[in-house]
């Protein structure tokens, strides 16, 4: 189950359609890949037009935007569920929900992910259970069934609302930030897992084995993502922050330079925590996030807020 939705090849073509429909909110997406940034969600039918044009016309996501998509705005609260599959059975990891837009109260562009949190509270056993039965499962087996049988990680985008589940996008990668804080809690060997869905064995392998407590993943992000921004910025208390108990620094934007590690992206750093509760994994994550500088650093402040006390 998805969003109604329409492909455009032409920014006149989705204009056109734009104007004769009815003015409510509504999502603009470019149909390629563009880096978590090329989907836009409007208000009204003037910011969708507006969107077009970045897309379809001023090319702003390049080669992403040679076709677009205008689908019905959907209301409720993402989450993100990942499985690996050798194409025959499916092991599903823990629920995790993403923080797309740039601001705190979830304000500002979307990017490609400012933190994350999982297990999820909001994917209950039995909504799991529907998003196996009903997506996971079926879109493993028409994969097969079209002899073009999938191997490795299947990401699920979904929305979630008192009307149930849609899939807003599938990608075929971990998530990023998901990723950190769903294996900041396995326990299991990943190669091994990895190992066997190369293989075709997954069916064989013992239950992945996970740390009870949750995980809050913090971006911290170059000024200007996530637009323009500088690269080359020596990244100073990493050694400082690694000494925080039940942390670790995924790297992400960053390189060596003359044996100092310096900014090269616009997510430069994934600081992640556990903890007895996602408030406590959540202290722990910001408690080293203080600890690293650059110039321009920044980060969202309410990483996990959404998540029920638990």
């Amino acid at each position: 189950p998805t969003a109604d939705f329409h492909t455009f090849r032409d920014a006149a073509s989705a204009i056109a359609f734009l104007t004769e429909r009815e003015d409510a909110p509504m999502v603009v997406k470019a149909d390629g890949l563009a880096a978590g940034k090329g989907v836009i969600v409007c208000d009204n039918r003037t910011e969708a037009l507006e969107a077009v044009q970045r897309i379809a016309g001023n090319r702003e996501f390049g080669a992403a935007g040679q076709q677009l998509v205008v689908e019905e705005r959907l209301v409720g609260q993402e989450a993100s569920v990942l499985a690996i599959t050798d194409g025959r059975t499916i092991v599903t990891l823990p629920a995790a929900q993403d923080h797309k837009p740039a601001y705190d109260g979830d304000q500002g562009p979307n990017t490609g992910g400012m933190g994350a949190y999982s297990p999820a509270p909001l994917v209950t056993p039995e909504l799991m259970r529907s998003i196996e039965e009903r997506i996971l499962v079926p879109t493993v087996h028409q994969l097969k069934r079209s002899r073009r049988p999938f191997k490795g990680v299947l990401y699920a985008g979904l929305m979630i609302n008192k009307h149930g589940i849609k899939v807003l996008e599938y990608n075929v990668r971990f998530g990023d930030p998901e990723c950190q804080p769903i294996v900041m809690r396995l326990q299991s060997d990943l190669v091994d897992v990895l190992e066997a869905t190369v293989d075709g064995r997954l069916e064989e392998i013992a239950p992945l084995k996970w740390d009870p407590r949750p995980a809050v993943c913090v971006v911290m992000a170059s000024e200007g993502y996530p637009g323009d921004y500088r690269r080359g910025l020596p990244i100073r208390g990493l050694e400082q922050a690694a000494e925080v108990p039940d942390v670790k620094i995924f790297h992400a934007g960053t390189a060596l330079k003359d044996g100092q590690v310096v900014t090269n992206g616009g997510r430069v750093l994934g600081v992640t925590g556990l903890g007895a509760s996602t408030a406590q994994a959540k202290l722990q994550a910001y408690t080293a996030v203080k600890r690293i500088r650059w110039d321009g650093a920044w980060c969202r402040k309410d990483i996990s807020d959404k998540a029920p006390a638990v």
